[in-house]
């Protein structure tokens, strides 16, 4: 395995002091941090914690390799979070750092004898990202081979002696002048598939010539055959929306079959015989989301959906026998993790977890031993692991130790049922960590983007979602999954089609009258923040309901429905499973449906934030809603926008920026003087001395 360097190791021990130092000394300008568990989480802990990533087990059961996230020092460096790459032994009990540093490992997978664990990076001297592999039992990382361009994905052989790769063709060399214009979506290139013969000398990659753009890849059991999802170009809304399995000859790229998978694409995978392929799949065109477990055969065909009246949504899948899958899925705020067979048959739910989030998983090569990467109310992404003689999964790494000594706000599901009658409304509820029974509280409410995503009731604090951070400053925090999301099944995932910010968002509104009747909530200071769709729901509560918000946070959210279908990378998307026709069809309708129709009538404080470079909900949308409500409204309201930043901010110092921007905002005018908005100004997190060692 790799050693890290004096520099890292004296670096890594001087940041684990200077963390503690944050909490002693740090300061904002809304509410000093003091050390001890009853203040609960800060905006400091949350930029510096660490999660899991990915976790894949070792064909033999016996280790467990998985990426850890590093954050990067908020207040030196504005960058996105390092990946480090760990393994732990199962037999052993020890968990140990493989690749630490300055490094960015991902697409974890063992080689077939499990002698190598293989990922993507782009390290020192690499002009693009290449295929890594390093031993299990000690030495250094090698590259697998080299591409003249970035290799985006990949999969081996059943044999070990090749890769299949997924990369763009390497750019030719031209005259060009010294300035370039961009030729918007004309330049993107597609996503070709090669393969390439591995060993001590690799051979030239073989480009196979497929015509169309490549996502997923992997190698048939007998190794002559790729299955591979394919659109018919880099566009994302054919990533979205067209992505459809062929299967091909290995050696010619001959499509050998045909699967007409009938919606949007998850994973891909063969049966142990090569006789199947299994998918997740949208069960139409408009289905917002995959979701549904089905198989067709490896000759082509139409797929069969093998649960039809599972009513949540299938994540992720493994065969593990000739016709036997199991699979993990969401149902409502719950995982659930089962086992079916091919044709639907024997269907066995072996767990439901209802306070750990699973995301994913991995088998070992016999079935008996399971990663899981998981989190809890009370912690962030873990590894968990279970072998056949388990009841449940056991967490077996601790990334945040310190975060057993913070006190955490108590958080529960609560249901209730929405105003029309037609659904019960699912949601977490976190409480404030002073909480006392009877008192009223003021409330942040946070919205999910998508409207195609949920909250599970695992770990909930993030940047952009506040969370415990709210709770410790006395708020409660709200998080529903209203009509619309995702892990109800397909007909509660489609009920807000066609209905743009009406009942979808009535939900939320409900949510706030039911904590309101229930005693809990202050109804004169409830606050909404969310991103994306959750974004756009913020800006219809702070104007189409601004009678009911005393305060709103919009990050990098939709003002303009009309505007936004000109200028999004998805519009087709948000015509089949959003919107279900186009604003030429009704611009009245798209109109008023847009939050910028009623600007004119807002009173309530908006803070809106977002990034520069945003290519799915143009920046442009968050200037209109200012503009209008410069131009209509007296109401407060301050646009911030994050250089380099997309569709959500990426980067250390944009997000601690957010953190204390977002929450400084509810506590001034949902708990403070409220009136002018507060000073646009951030103060560093902590002196310059505390941060010695953190460089």
């Amino acid at each position: 395995m790799e050693d890290t360097t004096m520099k890292h190791m004296r670096r890594w021990m001087l940041r684990t002091v200077a963390a503690w130092l944050i909490v002693l000394v740090a300061a904002t300008p809304a509410r000093a941090q003091q050390a001890g568990a009853e203040d609960g989480l800060t905006p400091e802990q949350v930029a510096m914690m660490q999660a899991v990533g990915e976790a894949e087990v070792s064909p033999d059961g016996r280790y467990v390799a998985f990426t850890r996230s590093e954050p990067r020092d908020p207040a030196a460096e504005n960058g996105p979070a390092w990946s480090e790459l760990y393994v732990y032994d199962r037999e052993t009990g020890i968990e140990h750092p493989f690749i630490q540093g300055e490094v960015n490992v991902r697409s974890l997978a063992w080689t077939p004898d499990g002698q190598h664990i293989s990922f993507l990076s782009r390290r020192d001297g690499d002009d693009h990202t290449t295929l890594y592999h390093i031993p299990i039992n000690g030495g250094e990382a090698q590259a697998v081979f080299h591409f003249g361009s970035s290799v985006l994905g990949y999969d081996w052989s059943p044999d070990g002696e090749q890769v299949a790769f997924v990369a763009r063709a390497p750019a030719e060399e031209d005259e060009a002048l010294p300035y370039e214009p961009i030729i918007y979506e004309e330049e993107l290139q597609q996503r070709k598939v090669w393969t390439v013969a591995v060993g001590e000398e690799p051979a030239e990659p073989q480009d196979l010539g497929l015509d169309g753009s490549v996502y997923a890849l992997q190698w048939s059991p007998d190794g002559e055959r790729l299955a591979v999802s394919l659109a018919p170009t880099p566009l994302v809304d054919d990533f979205y929306m067209r992505q459809r399995v062929r299967v091909v000859d290995a050696q010619t790229g001959a499509v050998t079959g045909e699967i007409a998978n009938p919606g949007k694409l998850g994973m891909i995978a063969w049966s142990p015989d090569g006789t199947q392929i299994a998918m997740v799949s949208g069960i139409d065109i408009h289905d917002p989301l995959e979701g549904r477990l089905m198989v067709a055969p490896a000759t082509g065909g139409t797929p069969t959906d093998v649960m039809p009246d599972f009513e949540g949504h299938v994540e992720q899948f493994a065969w593990t026998g000739t016709s036997t899958m199991h699979y993990l899925a969401s149902e409502g705020v719950a995982s659930v993790f089962g086992r079916v067979d091919s044709d639907g048959s024997d269907a066995e739910r072996l767990l439901t977890m209802d306070a750990v989030a699973l995301g994913s998983f991995s088998v070992s090569d016999d079935a008996q031993v399971i990663a899981f990467e998981g989190s809890t109310p009370q912690y962030p992404t873990e590894v968990h692991v279970m072998t056949a003689a388990d009841e449940a999964p056991q967490r077996i790494t601790n990334s945040n130790p310190w975060l057993e000594d913070v006190a955490l706000g108590r958080q529960e599901v609560v249901r209730y049922e929405a105003s029309d009658g037609a659904y019960e409304i699912e949601g977490m509820l976190i409480y404030p960590l002073d909480y006392q029974e009877g008192q009223r509280y003021p409330l942040v409410l946070v919205v999910h983007g998508g409207p195609e995503a949920h909250y599970d009731n695992g770990w909930l604090t993030r940047y952009s979602t506040p969370g415990q951070m709210a709770a410790a400053r006395g708020f409660m925090v709200f998080y529903p999954n209203y009509r619309g999301s995702t892990g109800r099944g397909v007909e509660f995932a489609t009920s807000s089609q066609a209905d743009p910010a009406g009942k979808e968002f009535d939900d939320l509104v409900d949510g706030v009258d039911y904590l309101i009747d229930e005693g809990l909530v202050d109804a004169e200071r409830v606050g909404v923040t969310g991103g994306s769709y959750g974004g756009y729901a913020t800006g219809w509560l702070s104007t189409r309901y601004s009678d009911r918000f005393a305060a709103g946070v919009m990050f990098v959210g939709i003002s303009n429905k009309i505007s936004k279908v000109g200028t999004t990378d998805i519009p087709d998307e948000e015509f089949l499973v959003h919107a279900r026709k186009r604003p030429w069809d009704d611009w009245q309708f798209f109109l008023e449906r847009s939050p910028v129709y009623y600007a004119g009538q807002s009173e309530t404080p908006l803070l809106i934030l977002h990034g520069q470079d945003d290519p799915r909900v143009d920046v442009g949308q968050s200037h209109e809603l200012y503009r209008h409500l410069k131009l209509r409204s007296d109401a407060p309201v301050r646009l911030v926008l994050y250089p380099g930043e997309g569709h959500g901010n990426r980067n250390s110092t944009a997000r601690y920026d957010y953190s204390l921007r977002s929450l400084r905002w509810m506590e001034h005018y949902l708990k403070g003087e409220g009136g002018a908005a507060p000073s646009p100004t951030i103060a560093p997190m902590v002196e310059p001395v505390e941060m010695v060692g953190m460089q």
